[in-house]
């Protein structure tokens, strides 16, 4: 085997073992394999790890059953608002874009940010107007719509303050909601590699124009080649404030921590602010790491050994 390796995850939440019928676990297990599988064959034939973690994020933006791309949630004015970014870690080049309407695939605009200007967040109208000079493809805002995700939004848009990041509420709300989740990526490549990708569609019912931590580089995405690539999910709110995708890669250069150490570590901190949520990470040998504080987090993994693995509950 060569030493590469991907990761991949759909979300951090408080979904319950028996909460999702036998054939949603099984439509899950299948999108995180497929995702897997499409970074995993990059990575085997000699790809960058950069085009392997744009591939598996692809995939997940375009199933409904993640909050991303196709099933992205709604804002508080009933749009689908979506974040997304990716991280070099040979170069520590990066590219993001934020709250945009029209494009299908927001993580490879966000490529195209890092590869094709020399700017690292676009947001709004200019990042729509840069996709389409570069030719990503647009969809109308009605491709978006899913009437799941419809009537989560309904549920919760009169509710003041209420909303939700992936499955976790934030405030004024009772029952958890069961299926979404921000959708992420970190791989290695046999070329030794590391690149980070991460796409959302925000939180349910969000403020007009709220960013997560998704496509703010260093708090939701990061990757250097020296320690590791990290992709995170949860509350992002609480990731942004301890820029806790950068934190786990200084605990490994500077205090000498292992991947595991720094991960737990980096989701330790954001439950001592009272966050919630997960990340996933590798590092320059392969070893990944995917710590959670939630009682699910959709997961995936093959490893430097060639094994495979995909999870939702803890």
């Amino acid at each position: 085997m060569g030493n590469y390796a991907i990761a991949i995850h759909g979300g951090a939440g408080r979904l319950m073992t028996g909460s999702l019928t036998p054939e949603q676990e099984k439509a899950y297990h299948e999108t995180l394999t497929e995702a897997l599988q499409a970074g995993y064959t990059i990575l085997t034939n000699d790809g960058s790890a950069v085009d392997a973690v744009e591939a598996a994020v692809r995939v997940l933006e375009d199933s409904p059953l993640f909050n991303a791309g196709k099933g992205s949630v709604f804002n508080c004015e009933g749009k689908n608002e979506m974040d997304a970014a990716i991280m070099n870690g040979k170069n520590l080049k990066a590219g993001a874009i934020a709250a945009v309407h029209t494009v299908r695939n927001p993580v490879s605009c966000a490529k195209a940010v890092m590869e094709k200007s020399t700017h690292v967040l676009l947001a709004g109208d200019g990042a729509e107007k840069f996709a389409k000079e570069c030719g990503i493809e647009m969809v109308d805002p009605s491709y978006f719509y899913d009437e799941e995700r419809h009537q989560q939004w309904l549920a919760t848009k009169d509710k003041p303050g209420a909303s939700w990041a992936g499955d976790i509420y934030l405030t004024g709300s009772t029952t958890p909601e069961k299926k979404l989740g921000t959708v992420g990526c970190v791989a290695l490549d046999s070329a030794g590699n590391l690149a980070a990708a991460t796409s959302t569609g925000g939180i349910n019912n969000k403020k007009f124009g709220r960013v997560g931590d998704s496509p703010l580089i260093g708090a939701g995405t990061y990757a250097d080649n020296k320690t590791c690539a990290v992709s995170c999910t949860g509350e992002g709110e609480y990731f942004i404030r301890q820029a806790i995708a950068y934190d786990v890669s200084a605990l490994m250069e500077y205090k000498g921590f292992t991947v595991a150490q720094a991960a737990t570590e980096g989701i330790k901190k954001v439950a001592q602010l009272g966050g919630e949520g997960g990340l996933i990470a590798i590092d320059n040998q392969g070893t990944i790491s995917i710590p959670f504080n939630t009682s699910s987090m959709f997961r995936g993994w093959i490893n430097n050994q060639g094994e495979k693995f995909t999870g939702i509950f803890r």
